[in-house]
Parts: structure tokens; sequence; C-alpha cells
């Protein structure tokens, strides 16, 4: 069983070997979050079976439907937040604002 994920303390981010990615949107009810997220897994799928026929039309419409179902969720596009914080995803968190606090969370946190 893995270890729950590492979040910053703001909740914004996760840090997956010490890269921080955006969380999804708080804000989202329940029933609306698990819709994106069905909805993000069959493109996910999608996007495999194309790949593996070699459609790159398919693959392309796939990642679309990808790119909206993250948008959706508020992992990307614009940031879910509303007090002018940069969106820090992608970035390594020893980088970032969360600098300070990612050095006290010990070093297993970057391996997460």
């Amino acid at each position: 069983m893995s270890a729950a994920p590492l979040v910053t303390p703001d909740g914004r981010y996760l840090v997956v070997r010490g890269r921080l990615w955006r969380r999804t949107d708080p804000r989202l009810d329940e029933a609306t979050r698990a819709s994106i997220v069905h909805e993000l897994m069959e493109a996910r799928r999608a996007k495999k079976t194309a790949l593996a026929d070699d459609d790159a039309a398919a693959v392309e419409a796939a990642r679309a439907r990808v790119d909206a179902a993250k948008t959706s969720l508020g992992e990307r596009g614009p940031v879910w937040w509303d007090d002018d914080a940069p969106d820090e995803t992608r970035r390594m968190a020893r980088n970032t604002r969360y600098a300070d606090w990612f050095a006290t969370v010990g070093p297993d946190a970057a391996t997460n």
C-alpha cells in the first residue's frame, strides 16, 4: 500500500518526486468531480487504444478530451484560487515559494 501523496500546506498542489502538480478544485461537488474523473479515464483509455491502432486523428481527439477533463477539474487552465498567487505546476518544489516548507518535510517527500 502506498502512502498518501504529499500536499502543500495551502492544499493547492500534490508533490510527486519533488515536483508540484495542481490539485483538483476543492469547490467541485463529489458527483461533478466523479463524473469528470470518469470522462478523464475514458479519454485516457481512448488515447491508449488510438496509439495502439496508430490512428493519429484519434490520438489527437483523445488528447483533447483529456485536456478538457483536466481543465474541468481545475488541474489545468485558469487557477481555481483567487489570491493572485501564480501557478507553479510542474516546478520543482525546492525552486518555488514552498521551498522552506518542502525542506522541512524530509528526504522521503521527494520520492513520492
